[in-house]
């Protein structure tokens, strides 16, 4: 799964201590660590003497900014203890690659290396990205380990189903480094949306003209998909409804593509009875044409003009919103001009607690946006800010609105 690059900054202020464990998906952390340290994390790489077989310290170093340790005798730590002092200070422990091995030596507690030890002895979080052959991972013991660490308290993240260096095909597969990213960012992000779930629409619908031509819109899809993002960040289980992006799947969210206003609106309906609570991003056509030419419409002869004629979509909002339990609804408006006006006009015609709106033709596929907020006891006006940042910000502004009564077992 591909997912967002590091954000600057993102992860500003959090120490990570990196466990490496032996085995070829070594290579990976390298990224991973690039990744980290680019969104501002301080990272202390800690490696197994099998990790050192497929990735020097050099190397790791030399990504980390730090010195790498390996060994529980180093002493470069001043007294000589490496397996408690490199863990104190730390936001969290990360083991990846975690062999089946070192999983083994987690679940019961053995300590006789220094990054086992400093697992043992840690007083942080411990988060273990897995690796290793399909069988070695589908092995009645090592499910026995992995289930005796998530009872323990200890956040696994993966394995991926894939191909692997063995040659065989399954799951084991290491997590890509951009996904372990992001699963670590939303590890540490406040989780003010736990126990929600939440419905997205996000970027452009496409009306087919002919079988070749369509009517659609400017829509990226980028704040739809930075709002679901950050939803998941926030511990929501999130569904977003994409129409037609050039866009990765944020991490752990669920994807349902569709082309039309009215594949959109079937997707939402069908799906929003299990929601509590329903923001709609997507830029939705208004209208479709009423006949779709069976082949491509040709020039004629005369050069005659081809006559199109229109009929009105579903509104997608208004409808989730008219539901007799609707679940709490957001809109966006995309406006050209007059948007305070339109906005709390289009928030009254939709009947939704909230609005967010914007200029669209001047943020539609930019990075960042500037947003006006209309609920019924006024607007607020949010400064301008990158999309992610501003998606964070959006989300928190949903969930201090949310009634207790929205939240479903």
């Amino acid at each position: 799964m591909n997912t967002a690059a590091a954000n600057p900054g993102e992860l500003a202020g959090k120490h990570l201590v990196i466990g490496m464990t032996g085995g070829i998906a070594c290579y990976k952390i390298a990224e991973l660590t690039r990744l980290l340290t680019k969104a501002g994390a301080t990272v202390q790489v800690v490696m197994t003497e099998a990790a050192t077989q497929f990735i020097t310290p050099v190397t790791m170093q030399a990504l980390s900014g730090r010195p790498v340790y390996t060994s529980q005798w180093d002493g470069r730590v001043p007294n000589n203890m490496p397996h408690i002092d490199l863990s104190r200070g730390a936001d969290a422990i990360v083991i990846a690659p975690a062999s089946t091995d070192f999983l083994a030596k987690l679940a019961h507690g053995f300590a006789d290396d220094l990054l086992s030890t400093l697992c043992v002895a840690r007083d942080c979080p411990l988060l273990v990205v897995p690796a290793m052959n399909r069988q070695m991972w589908n092995n009645p013991a090592t499910q026995r380990n992995v289930a005796q660490l998530r009872a323990d308290g200890v956040e696994t993240l993966g394995p991926d189903s894939g191909p692997q260096a063995c040659g065989e095909t399954g799951d084991g597969r290491m997590l890509e480094p951009e996904a372990v990213y992001e699963a670590i960012v939303s590890f540490f992000a406040p989780k003010v949306l736990a126990h929600r779930r939440v419905l997205i629409t996000a970027g452009p619908t496409f009306e087919p003209i002919d079988p070749v031509r369509g009517i659609t819109n400017r829509s990226s899809g980028k704040m739809g998909f930075a709002l679901a993002r950050a939803a998941q960040q926030a511990g929501a289980d999130v569904h977003v409804v994409a129409g037609p992006v050039a866009l990765a799947t944020p991490w752990g969210v669920y994807r349902e593509d569709v082309q039309t206003a009215r594949q959109m609106y079937d997707a939402v309906m069908h799906a929003v009875p299990d929601y509590d609570v329903f923001i709609g991003v997507a830029a939705v056509a208004d209208w479709r044409v009423d006949h779709i030419a069976t082949h491509k419409i040709k020039k004629t002869a005369d050069r005659q003009m081809p006559s199109l004629a229109f009929v009105e979509n579903p509104d997608i909002l208004a409808s989730v919103a008219a539901l007799p339990d609707p679940p709490y609804c957001v809109g966006f408006a995309a406006e050209s001009g007059n948007l305070d006006v339109l906005g709390e006009e289009k928030r009254v015609r939709k009947n939704v607690p909230l609005l967010i709106g914007n200029l669209g033709p001047q943020t539609f596929g930019l990075d960042d946006n500037e947003v006006v907020l209309f609920e019924v006891s006024g607007s607020t006006k949010l400064p301008r800010a990158a999309k992610q940042a501003l998606a964070q910000t959006l989300i928190a502004e949903i969930a201090r609105r949310l009634p207790d009564q929205s939240i479903i077992s």
